[in-house]
């Protein structure tokens, strides 16, 4: 069951092609919800304009691309070569602690008056309002 799980639920952990690639990666870093993070150093296929390495993640749980901690995204993205793992960075006080993007999720953000919300009631109408109607 696991494998057809692996090659049928690309959304959920890493992918039979994630693994063949594993063999050749280096794991670089894990982030506080268990992200790993891989680079394939001395790569003969890497972009020839830019000269990247490759770099990719084998998410914990559910592949969303926002459970990317702020640290690390700059890192996958080459906005920084050294990884987070390789720094001795401390989060400011006033700093909040990330959080992925809960849209489509229970989790949501439903604000008062949604057709989604716990609280479905919306504003009574006041009559102020005279509905458009074309040559009028």
């Amino acid at each position: 069951m696991s494998v057809l799980t692996d090659i049928f639920t690309w959304w959920n952990g890493s992918t039979i092609g994630t693994r063949v690639a594993l063999r050749g990666g280096e794991f670089v870093g894990e982030d506080e919800v268990g992200n790993r993070y891989y680079r394939l150093k001395n790569d003969p296929t890497k972009n020839a304009a830019f000269g990247t390495e490759r770099r990719w993640v084998v998410y914990a749980g559910y592949a969303d691309a926002s459970a990317i901690p702020t640290g690390w995204h700059g890192w996958m993205h080459h906005t920084v070569d050294t990884p987070p793992t390789a720094e001795t960075y401390a989060a400011k006080e006033w700093q909040k602690p990330h959080r992925s993007n809960k849209t489509g999720s229970v989790e949501a953000y439903r604000p008062k008056g949604s057709t989604l919300s716990a609280d479905r009631r919306r504003p009574a109408a006041t009559g102020d309002y005279d509905a458009w109607s074309p040559g009028a």
